[in-house]
């Protein structure tokens, strides 16, 4: 089970990718590594849901992968940190804890 709960942290990361290459892309190759993350990060996905409840899966890479953007935007590109913005990234990926940690007990329980 960890290791499909990698595959949905690695495939947050592809998300961040294509995130940013969607918005910053300029050339032929940044447009095809934007296409490449896009393939990965879904697969990645699709092939988690298939082992864990798809609407967990689902939150946990969107929150994962709001989170990434949000600090890619601010390490990356300047954008400004806002102590608003630090809480609601906090309250965010204690979301996603929470519905792992949900998700854990219901596979748990099913046994």
């Amino acid at each position: 089970m960890r290791n499909v709960w990698l595959s949905v942290v690695i495939a947050a990361f592809f998300e961040v990718g294509w995130v940013v290459g969607l918005k910053h892309a300029s050339s032929a190759v940044e447009w095809l590594l934007t296409a490449f993350s896009i393939m990965i990060s879904f697969y990645l996905m699709i092939r988690a849901g298939r082992q864990i409840a798809v609407g967990t899966v689902y939150a946990v890479f969107v929150g994962l992968g709001t989170t990434g953007t949000v600090l890619a935007d601010i390490l990356l590109f300047g954008a400004p940190l806002a102590l608003s913005k630090c809480i609601l990234i906090i309250i965010l990926l204690l979301g996603v804890i929470l519905l792992k940690i949900v998700d854990q007990h219901k596979d748990t329980e099913v046994l």
